[in-house]
């Protein structure tokens, strides 16, 4: 791909990343869910959107997973378990401009398996 066309894409997600997160928010009791990926990781937190503190946040870089589906469900299953710890079953999940598929909807479906609603 040309630099212009990957300028182009990255600003279109951006424009959905805004988009997203005009409708949603996190607070304490049900923290925002912000997913991140690269092409060699896949990171999250929960984000406390009113004092705008980060809960708990995971990376799998520090599960040595990669950025594909099954490195995505483990790192949703670590994810899941801080948040059990922290005291939270409930959050808004903001897929950060991605397409709910793939990785994301992997990552997704992990946490709601782990008994995490959204």
């Amino acid at each position: 791909m040309t630099a212009k066309l990957l300028k182009l894409k990255a600003s279109k997600r951006l424009q959905r990343k805004r988009r997203i997160r005009a409708k949603i928010s996190g607070v304490a009791a049900l923290p925002r869910v912000s997913v991140f990926k690269s092409n060699r990781y896949i990171s999250a937190q929960a984000i406390d959107d009113v004092t705008a503190t980060t809960l708990c946040a995971i990376n799998s870089k520090e599960l040595s997973k990669s950025a594909n589906i099954e490195g995505a469900t483990a790192t949703a299953e670590a994810f899941a378990a801080k948040l059990k710890e922290a005291g939270l079953t409930e959050v808004v999940f903001d897929r950060n401009g991605y397409q709910y598929h793939g990785v994301v909807k992997a990552f997704g479906e992990a946490l709601r398996a782990n008994e995490i609603k959204f």
